[in-house]
């Protein structure tokens, strides 16, 4: 069995003095040096990243099963990116705490690794840092919060949407406003709802990286801690065989997830983050796919924010599993999950027990999944919107671009009683996407403007370059590419022009002759963000377009198989 470890370890002289010797003023004895796995534990334990927060103990419930499995379990942190902390956005940062994961994983004596996932981002940044060295990798996800309790009915964070509206127009008082705050994060945990966090939980367990049920345990409920611990004594096996993501991460995993992915209408977020994913394991996968894999699946969890229940009732129903088994004629069962075992096998003895959360495909709770990719004159490389969420009489609609040119001039003039605007228009904002903003923010749905929700219109069509959270919801165009930074045509769109979308159809087209874009663009001028240092110059510079997963350019492909680097 060959240990990366003992190439550290195992040295005699000078060198193996210096790689035990500090290591052994933890109180480590001699014998874990000869020859035991070394499991590194990623953790993004963070007081700044409430999501994750509880990681303390997950990571010594990881280290009780690498004990148990004959392993010496080492915890290291990275970088932890906290959604609701973290400014301008927590997007603009995944790229660099991959490289955090990537380097301090093939920097140090590991032989297999366990990553501690919750809040939105942690997940997809650690995936790709560990996909770049490719070492023995399983997931471990820090699970959804219970749901909160205010005035007697369920809450998560779908209704800060509601909430926030409610306010706005007076029908909510500030004091019930901060009332209902302190009763939706009731419990440890990431979003309650099928958001970012819970999607990309669900992603890494129908990708196979993760153990059964990883994507729904309650991060309050013991079981998770079990997971945990069985986590543990699983890296321990990985690394005695040497089994790696690129082993597991084939095109068929990939089409898993996004079918997965689509049964449960997760977040658009998804198809930037499991591109990405891709791209560092050499799978060439396109925006098409999402399109094309979803469009045969039916929705079949019913969960906010395209339902009404919560993520910890999917795991009380039957969890990720019971949706794998109920796709099953969708999927490839035979692709390998980090226990050995297929994802078929994984859900074979899965059973739903309560279908008002959990449909059937016969009987799906909505017909429509979780994913159109839109294309037109106005996205030629692809937009996303998200059925499941969207108000079924806007997915067919023309209406007047009203125009917004940044997010400064969105929160300027929404307001604004002499805004002109009707419920039948296009809102549109610019220069949110990927190098816009720069990051990308969850922006793109845009709360909608006064005067229009006081005439009691809840929904309108939104469009932008930028992203929106998980737990957002609405006929709203994400995504589009290429992104108006870069002189894509989302730049050229003026007040008053007549937008189509179209989304039986899958089309976003901009009303206006090609001769007349042209012109515009002869006028269209970059704009300048004034960055001209750090790593937020480093992203603008090498950060790729949305469709294609807005990673860094240099860190697309895996590195292959690791090496040491001996400094001594």
């Amino acid at each position: 069995m060959y240990l990366r470890s003992q190439e550290w370890f195992g040295r005699t002289g000078k060198d193996g003095f210096i790689y035990r010797a500090w290591m052994k003023n933890q109180g480590f004895p001699h014998h874990l040096f000869e020859g035991k796995p070394v499991i590194g534990i990623c953790n993004t334990f963070s007081e700044l990243t409430p999501c994750n927060a509880h990681f303390r103990d997950l990571a010594e419930a990881v280290k009780r099963g690498v004990w148990e499995a004959g392993g010496f379990p080492l915890e290291f942190p990275v970088m932890s990116l906290g959604e609701c902390q973290m400014k301008p956005t927590t997007m603009l940062f995944r790229n660099l705490a991959s490289m955090d994961v990537e380097e301090s994983i093939r920097g140090n004596s590991m032989d297999a690794v366990v990553l501690l996932c919750g809040c939105d981002k942690t997940t997809p940044s650690l995936v790709m840092g560990a996909c770049s060295v490719d070492l023995p990798t399983t997931v471990v996800s820090g699970g959804p919060m219970l749901a909160g309790k205010y005035k007697g009915r369920n809450i998560g964070t779908s209704d800060l949407w509601r909430f926030a509206e409610a306010n706005k127009k007076g029908e909510m008082s500030q004091e019930e406003f901060v009332a209902a705050e302190a009763c939706m994060a009731r419990s440890q945990g990431h979003c309650a709802v099928m958001g970012t966090a819970s999607t990309m939980a669900a992603m890494v367990e129908s990708l196979g990286l993760a153990l059964p049920d990883n994507a729904t345990i309650p991060a309050a409920d013991s079981r998770r801690k079990v997971l945990a611990h069985m986590a543990g004594m699983q890296a321990v096996e990985l690394a005695k065989n040497n089994i790696r993501p690129s082993q597991i991460l084939t095109r068929q995993a990939f089409e898993n997830a996004i079918m997965v992915n689509a049964a449960l209408g997760g977040s658009t977020n998804f198809i930037i983050h499991l591109t990405a994913i891709a791209g560092r394991m050499g799978v060439q996968l396109s925006i098409d796919d999402f399109d094309k894999l979803s469009a045969q699946i039916p929705l079949l969890a019913n969960l906010q924010p395209s339902g009404e229940h919560f993520v910890e009732d999917l795991f009380y129903a039957g969890g990720l599993p019971a949706i794998i088994k109920e796709l099953s004629q969708f999927l490839h069962n035979d692709a390998m999950t980090i226990n050995g075992r297929t994802l078929g096998e994984n859900c074979q003895t899965a059973e739903c027990y309560n279908r008002e959360v959990i449909a059937s495909v016969a009987e799906p709770f909505k017909s429509e999944s979780g994913v159109a990719i839109l294309k037109g004159n106005l996205c030629p490389n692809g937009a996303v919107l998200k059925p499941s969420a969207a108000t079924p009489e806007l997915m067919q609609h023309t209406g007047r671009a009203v125009v917004f040119e940044n997010i400064d001039d969105y929160k300027k003039r929404i307001d604004d009683p002499e805004l002109d605007v009707d419920p039948t228009c296009v809102l549109v904002l610019k220069n949110v996407g990927p190098k816009g903003y720069p990051g990308m923010p969850e922006v793109g749905n845009m709360q909608l403007p006064a005067k229009v929700l006081a005439q009691g219109v809840h929904d309108m069509v939104r469009i932008s370059d930028g992203r929106m959270s998980g737990t957002g919801f609405g006929t709203v165009v994400l995504h589009v590419s290429p992104e108006a930074a870069v002189g894509g045509n989302l730049a050229l769109v003026q007040n008053g022009d007549l937008i189509t979308l179209d989304v039986e159809k899958r089309l976003l087209h901009l009303h206006v002759e090609p001769e007349e874009l042209a012109q515009r663009l002869t006028h269209f001028q970059p704009i300048d963000l004034g960055y001209e240092r750090g790593y937020t110059r480093m992203y603008i510079h090498h950060v790729l377009q949305a469709h294609e997963g807005a990673d860094f350019d240099f860190l697309q492909g895996s590195s292959g198989p690791v090496v040491k680097r001996d400094s001594h």
